[in-house]
């Protein structure tokens, strides 16, 4: 059954890793409503090694874009946008050194994640109902000061696991005068570095333990993690050209109080995930 495990995660994570809804509160329903019998180690280890499958989803559709990198010694416009991916990349990457195993240990349980689908799933409403006028078109129009910021704001997923970073940091970049397509675009950029470069830690620290449900069954949850990513970002980004984040508000808020309603009675327990 580990490949019948492999292909629905992989699905779940490819659907939720970019939408604003939190991959990480899915991926615990659906591991505990399967009844997956990998260890818990396995589990964590599992859920974030399929995410380079989202991420070459990423590098995938934008391929045209990330291969303009070469000309970045004469591009300003090129040096902008990166300078500005790696500046929003700090406060995950100094947060997540220093307080990640802290943070896993005590927050990583499912009550904590589905009362961050709810909150989330209300600030999502509040912020839309803003009906603040855009001002940044383009990505490579966020200056440095906002991409820091939008840095700054992806950490709440970190301090609060099953926030969603996509949530956080499109929310973000709203707030700070992103269009909606901007704010998800650049979220899809600064996603590349971020999950990619958890991806990557987290298979060289415990690949052994991967070893347990075999190299294949990783390789087709990423693979299916990568097919389904793809689609998810191309419906995303037609969805948000002409519809605001209303529905992933309320979507959220259903699937947080779900969550409550199992660990009342008693379907899923609310232990530490880590």
């Amino acid at each position: 059954m580990d490949w019948f495990y492999a292909i629905i995660y992989g699905i779940v994570e490819g659907i939720t890793e970019f939408l604003p809804i939190s991959s990480t509160g899915h991926l615990i329903l659906t591991g505990h409503l399967m009844g997956v019998p990998w260890s818990k180690e396995v589990k964590d280890t599992f859920e974030v090694v399929i995410q380079g499958g989202a991420i070459l989803a990423v590098l995938a559709y934008y391929w045209r874009d990330f291969l303009k990198i070469r000309h970045i010694a004469t591009d300003r416009s090129q040096q902008r946008l990166w300078t500005g991916v790696v500046i929003a990349c700090i406060p995950a990457v100094v947060l997540g050194l220093l307080f990640g195993s802290q943070i896993k240990e005590l927050l990583f349980r499912p009550s904590v994640v589905a009362w961050a689908l709810i909150v989330g799933g209300v600030l999502i409403w509040l912020i839309e109902s803003r009906r603040v006028q855009p001002q940044v078109h383009d990505i490579e129009q966020i200056s440095a000061p906002k991409a820091l910021m939008i840095g700054a704001a992806q950490c709440l997923a970190l301090l609060w696991p099953g926030f969603s970073r996509s949530a956080s940091s499109i929310l973000g970049g709203m707030l700070l005068g992103l269009d909606r397509p901007t704010a998800t675009r650049f979220s899809f950029y600064l996603g590349v570095p971020t999950l990619g470069g958890a991806a990557l830690l987290d298979f060289l620290k415990s690949r052994e333990l991967l070893g347990q449900i075999g190299l294949l069954n990783v390789l087709l949850g990423a693979g299916v993690s990568f097919v389904v990513a793809y689609a998810a970002i191309g419906w995303l980004l037609r969805f948000v050209s002409s519809h605001d984040f209303k529905p992933f508000a309320i979507y959220r808020v259903v699937v947080g109080a779900l969550i409550l309603v199992l660990i009342a009675a008693g379907v899923i327990g609310n232990g530490s995930l880590a």
